[in-house]
């Protein structure tokens, strides 16, 4: 029986699910870059290749359309690849094997045959990376049919994540930030899967409702400990998945609460956030007490300065603000 209190670092999360589920199943491989290195993917890969052999995990050139087209094939060919892109920006290199052949291949045969792949963008922040390196995406893959996305925030989401991923019979775009690699949290030893497309209250309030992807749910959450000692409750939804996005638990919350901030990491013009503010006018206007809000970064690239770091990306005490401007406090 597993501690209620064993914890784990979110990186050895991912981890875990990789030894167990490539104990599980013999179809289970991983592929791509730098994947002997802990700084291309951190501790999420540690001991695999001395369990497994390098016939299943591989450590690919640099050649991201490459790679992720050979995994695509190896999955319309009956195996369950793992593709991990160490920086998400690179991914882009890959976008026609992932948009033409992966999303759509279930749907042009008809359902007869289907492309079990798990495809793993990275998303690096801050240490002075730069416009190059540090770009979050996910809006991109979520504007896709047939690709499903999945933004864990926890360790216990991250490990139960990638085991629903490794299960699923089509794409699954898995999207971590590294700045949560370190985070701590409740992880079971069992194998265990989370359903795609279910979302979760880590915060229940009656004041404003806020939405926090991935990171960002981190930092709703400690905005919302912040809002309550000043009399302020914050019910704080982490959707999990994008796409699909459970948007009923996200109008059943704004029903109640009759406000809502979506705070996302990627760019503001055509971001996660103006969908889902869209999703929740059509739906639950009447419902709403004063306009609905986002905060995402600004329309620029990130900067490299650490100065500038600090006032670009978002934190807790920028939730915080933008919910008293929008509670008029």
């Amino acid at each position: 029986m597993s501690s209620p209190k064993r914890k784990l670092q979110y990186s050895l999360a991912i981890n875990e699910a990789f030894h167990q589920m490539m104990d599980k199943d013999k179809s289970v491989l991983i592929m791509g870059q730098g994947l002997k290195s802990p700084w291309y993917v951190g501790s999420t890969c540690r001991g695999l290749i001395e369990k497994f052999s390098e016939e299943r995990v591989i450590d690919t050139p640099v050649s991201e359309n490459a790679m992720t087209g050979a995994a695509i094939g190896a999955a319309i060919a009956g195996m369950r690849p793992v593709i991990v892109h160490p920086r998400i920006d690179f991914m882009i290199y890959a976008l026609d094997s992932i948009i033409n052949e992966a999303a759509n291949w279930h749907y042009m045969f008809g359902g007869k045959s289907s492309v079990p792949i798990v495809i793993w963008g990275i998303i690096n922040r801050g240490f002075e990376q730069a416009a190059q390196h540090s770009q979050a995406l996910h809006a991109l893959f979520a504007h896709i049919p047939g690709l499903k996305v999945v933004m864990p925030s926890t360790p216990y989401d991250a490990k139960g994540l990638m085991v629903a991923a490794l299960k699923d019979q089509n794409p699954v775009i898995y999207i971590d930030d590294r700045w949560l690699y370190t985070e701590e949290g409740y992880v079971p030893r069992k194998v265990y899967s989370l359903p795609i497309g279910k979302g979760i209250i880590r915060k229940k309030g009656r004041d404003i409702t806020i939405v926090g992807i991935s990171y960002m749910a981190r930092e709703a959450v400690k905005a919302g400990d912040t809002l309550e000692k000043e009399g302020i409750k914050a019910e704080v939804i982490d959707p999990r998945t994008i796409k699909p996005l459970d948007i009923n638990l996200i109008i059943k919350s704004v029903k109640k609460t009759g406000r809502i901030l979506v705070v996302d990491g990627g760019w503001r013009t055509g971001g996660i956030g103006g969908e889902i503010l869209a999703e929740v006018s059509e739906k639950a206007f009447p419902y709403l007490k004063n306009p609905p809000k986002r905060l995402a970064l600004p329309d620029t690239p990130a900067p490299m300065s650490r100065t500038l770091e600090k006032a670009y990306y978002i934190r807790a005490k920028d939730i915080t603000l933008a919910v008293k401007e929008q509670l008029g406090k």
